[in-house]
């Protein structure tokens, strides 16, 4: 069974920016689709961005598009997601994830079937 690893989580004030790291424990294949997800305590988990790495399409959420990037580098194994310009609201548990059906990307939860154990992101004000 793979293995997905988060690191680079921690603090940061408004306008800070951290990148967060994914490694698998096995080679993942790039037609399989990539993301990250983030959850507060008490709310649903939500979307961040997902990646396709085969031909490179990534999907973003509303509310970090022109902050955040996610890129994988294949030969690192390595998923990642830079996060600039932070805001308070931004401050959660980040969770990678990747796809349950290759081929298949996008944005829904239900697209993912494998998750890490999170990192967590505090941006103060």
């Amino acid at each position: 069974q793979v293995q997905l690893l988060e690191s680079g989580g921690g603090s940061v004030q408004a306008g800070g920016s951290l990148r967060l790291s994914c490694t698998a424990s096995e080679y993942i294949p790039d037609t399989s689709c990539l993301g990250w997800f983030r959850q507060v305590d008490g709310k649903d988990r939500e979307v961040v961005a997902s990646t396709y790495p085969y031909n490179g399409d990534t999907y973003y959420a509303d509310s970090v598009k022109g902050r955040f990037t996610i890129s994988r580098d294949n030969a690192k194994n390595t998923l990642y997601l830079e996060m600039n310009n932070l805001k308070p609201e931004d401050s959660a548990v980040y969770y990678c994830t990747r796809g349950r059906k290759p081929g298949h990307c996008g944005l829904p939860i239900y697209i993912f079937d494998l998750w890490g154990q999170g990192t967590r992101v505090t941006v103060s004000s």
